[in-house]
């Protein structure tokens, strides 16, 4: 087990560093302290040949430039908050528009906007950890109250990436927390994300408007394209009716929080447990040709987001589960991702 740091860049006069996770059998994750991204994550294919398998940068020029949240952390409040304002106590929150006149993703310069601090490296037997920590301030993108924020990244020597999200507000504040990355099992690129194969409980997802925001409705999924409970490819679901692909956030079954995405000619598998109530499923369908580390060009669908978290649009919608976090409260959430080779768990 080790941590490695290494120099990535500097911003603003502020350096930005890079911290590489590793395990005793030879998996890596490495993370910067810009957006807290996660840069690469190496994992074994069934052969055992390790490859990066999510989509990032080499250069820090290349994160401070793009705009598809590759990797990043996500907050104050994941997912699009509608006219990019909220009602509390009796008046309306406004929010900065970064997003057709709505909120995403936390506004202009949201968490994976800023330079995180590392508090605390940790290396044991079995794990190995970091915990970043960032402090909002008040009147960030319009947010009311100071926030101390802190994200602690785990790697197991089962391969295990465990991502503990905390948060302590002084004022009624909303907080739904996520990370971004998109995943491609595949291995280095080397294929789309449409023959990945992704099962997952959920009886509901969110009805959208036309810009992508929750209408405060919520529909069936059984028997339509949105159907994963027995798992199916992503292009067998976008040949059912969802042919631009997927945005969506889905209720999660109570007591069946558990994602599985796979893909059969490398046999990597990846299992998320979230103690969140719901994940957006992106496919990725407006990634542009950026070019991405080991060379590689992007392009639509070349890697999928499982972004675990509260209701996105929550605070527009009083009966949606709250993401508003009190004076005095503790936000707390968390998501373990689980990798494995499908001939040792099928």
């Amino acid at each position: 087990m080790d941590v490695i740091k290494k120099p990535f860049g500097e911003m603003d006069g502020k350096a930005v560093e890079s911290y590489t996770l590793k395990n005793d059998s030879g998996m890596e994750m490495t993370f910067i302290t810009y957006g807290g991204a996660i840069t690469k994550i190496l994992t074994p294919d069934k052969d055992g040949v390790l490859e990066n398998v999510v989509l990032g940068f080499d250069t820090l020029e290349q994160y401070v430039q793009h705009v598809h949240y590759y990797g990043a952390l996500i907050g104050r409040v994941a997912g699009r908050i509608g006219q990019a304002d909220y009602p509390s106590q009796g008046k309306k929150v406004e929010l900065t528009p970064n997003d057709s006149g709505n909120h995403l993703h936390g506004g202009k310069i949201g968490f994976n906007r800023v330079i995180w601090s590392v508090e605390e490296v940790s290396v044991k037997k079995e794990e190995v950890s970091v915990r970043l920590s960032y402090f909002s301030r008040a009147g960030e993108e319009g947010y009311p109250g100071n926030v101390k924020v802190d994200v602690t990244y785990t790697l197991t020597n089962s391969n295990e990436l465990l991502i503990e999200y905390g948060a302590e507000p002084d004022c009624d504040t909303p907080i739904n927390m996520t990370s971004h990355s998109y995943f491609n099992l595949s291995g280095a690129y080397k294929e789309d994300i449409l023959s990945h194969r992704l099962q997952l409980k959920a009886d509901w997802i969110l009805e959208l408007s036309g810009e992508k925001v929750p209408t405060g409705k919520l529909i069936p999924s059984e028997g339509t394209a949105f159907d994963f409970h027995d798992g199916q490819t992503i292009y067998e679901g976008m040949q059912s009716g969802q042919k631009e692909g997927y945005d969506h956030a889905f209720i999660l079954n109570k007591g069946e929080q558990g994602i599985a995405l796979s893909h059969a000619e490398s046999g990597r598998a990846l299992t998320v447990e979230t103690d969140q109530e719901a994940v957006v499923l992106y496919t990725g369908n407006h990634l542009t040709d950026d070019l991405l580390s080991g060379g590689v060009r992007g392009r639509e669908h070349l890697g999928l987001c499982l972004e675990t978290q509260g209701y996105p649009d929550a605070v527009n919608h009083p009966h949606f589960p709250s993401v508003m976090v009190k004076e005095g409260e503790v936000y707390k959430a968390s998501a373990t991702y689980s990798f494995h080779v499908l001939n040792e768990q099928g």
